[in-house]
């Protein structure tokens, strides 16, 4: 662990990641944002993305770290989560699948599980960064 980075104030990182993730794709998720996210570059998914951000910047605002580092993860977040949406929605359009369906629910699996890894990736490199070897 890099000097000054403790094991607390990672696992604070990652509980406030994963609070922000429920807030965002299970409580502020509104009719405007499902209803368009399979549409590409359409606000509704934009906006989504951006509420993301937004949560992921109060967390590592309570955090610290570099400004640059944490602006260009930020920026990263939001393009992945985006993309991850924007397909996952277009399949299951696509693909006419409703909650009824076994393939419907693997979609959401799978589209709840690279969100998270995402958020391993974000950590490991605002942990490289803290260790100085990310600029």
């Amino acid at each position: 662990m890099p000097p000054g980075l403790t094991l607390e104030i990672l696992l604070a990182l990652l509980l406030l990641l994963q609070i922000k993730h429920l807030v965002a794709d299970f409580v502020l998720q509104n009719a405007f944002i499902l209803d368009n996210r399979w549409r590409y570059g359409h606000p509704g998914g934009l906006l989504h993305a951006g509420i993301h951000v937004a949560g992921s910047a109060l967390a590592f605002a309570a955090v610290g770290g570099a400004p640059a580092v944490i602006a260009a993860i930020l920026l990263a977040e939001g393009v992945v989560h985006y993309h991850i949406d924007w397909a996952k929605d277009n399949y299951t359009r696509s693909s006419a699948l409703t909650p009824r369906d076994g393939a419907f629910w693997r979609a959401i699996g799978i589209d709840q599980c690279l969100h998270q890894l995402t958020y391993l990736v974000m950590v490991w490199a605002w942990v490289r960064a803290w260790a100085g070897t990310v600029a």
